[in-house]
């Protein structure tokens, strides 16, 4: 079969196509045929070697690209229920250090790492969830707020954070969300009732809004510090990427979203999809070969949604 890797870090040039058999499922795992699989920032983090230096992924020969995945399963092993060939899933590898990733003809994944596709989305619009919807919720279970917190999101017209801000809002959260001005009525339609334009002295402008500071920040984008004095004393803060936690001023707890798959919150994801609270967003669709030119497009910033990689059955 057909599959992507890495041999060697660099840019999106390093991308390689490579033959090697199809792999076989072992107990409590199937055998998805891909469709479609979404194109995301930690691929390209992969591919330039930064996991390897931050020491996330272990020096390897070949390293497979990939987290997202939509498809249908083709293959069952032992001990699996609840799933038969045939069935449409979509699905998360979180190994980043495994020979094969998503950019492929076919994966192998544990079972209760998949869950069945949204029935009102294709194929391609669902391989934009599992990883970006799943880094959402799991960021705000870390906060662990009640409803009629108030939560800010940085980056809100992102792929985390547009999920994190419906997914806040339906949780009972008030959401402060930040993102470029252009972006105010898409990231209210998500769920957002006060929008603040990133900018300098963004913690001024969030407190002028919510005297006092937000209960909890997700930290999208990374900002640090300027997101982190938008947050009350003894508030919540979570980060999104290796090395981006700022120190815990005035008693915040800050917390790091390591993903994890897991198909049950997947499938209750897949129900918000369906029923209209999650929208999925695709930038753009491009064959399995264009991988490269995929992980170009993201370089080049501006992507309201992802670029998702087709294969046989999208």
């Amino acid at each position: 079969m057909h599959a992507m890797v890495v041999r060697r870090f660099g840019g999106p040039e390093v991308l390689e196509s490579i033959e090697i058999p199809v792999p076989a499922p072992g107990t409590g795992q199937v055998r998805v045929k891909v469709a479609a699989a979404g194109v995301n920032p930690v691929d390209a983090a992969t591919r330039s070697g930064f996991l390897t230096e931050a020491g996330i992924i272990p020096p390897r020969e070949a390293v497979g690209i990939g987290w997202d995945v939509a498809g249908t399963v083709d293959a069952i092993g032992d001990g699996v229920t609840g799933f038969a060939a045939g069935d449409a899933v979509i699905g998360l590898r979180d190994r980043p250090a495994t020979a094969l990733g998503t950019y492929a003809e076919y994966v192998v994944l544990d079972v209760d790492a998949i869950a069945r596709a949204p029935r009102t989305v294709s194929l391609v619009e669902a391989a934009t969830l599992p990883l970006n919807g799943l880094t959402a919720r799991q960021a705000l279970d870390l906060v662990a707020l009640p409803p009629g917190a108030t939560v800010l999101v940085t980056g809100a017209a992102g792929a985390v954070g547009g999920y994190a801000v419906a997914l806040a809002k339906a949780r009972g959260h008030r959401v402060v969300a930040v993102a470029g001005s252009a972006d105010e009525a898409l990231v209210r339609d998500f769920g957002a009732e006060v929008f603040v334009p990133r900018g300098d002295f963004l913690a001024d402008r969030v407190r002028a809004e919510v005297p006092g500071g937000v209960d909890a920040a997700l930290d999208t984008a990374l900002l640090g510090l300027d997101a982190l004095d938008a947050v009350k004393g003894g508030g919540r803060f979570v980060v999104f990427a290796a090395g981006a936690a700022p120190i815990p001023l005035r008693g915040i707890r800050v917390e790091h979203v390591w993903i994890r798959a897991d198909g049950a919150a997947l499938g209750e994801l897949v129900a918000l999809v369906d029923s209209g609270v999650l929208a999925v967003r695709v930038a753009e669709t491009l064959p399995l070969d264009d991988a490269a030119k995929a992980h170009e497009r993201l370089a080049e910033g501006g992507l309201r949604g992802r670029v998702v990689l087709t294969g046989q059955e999208s």
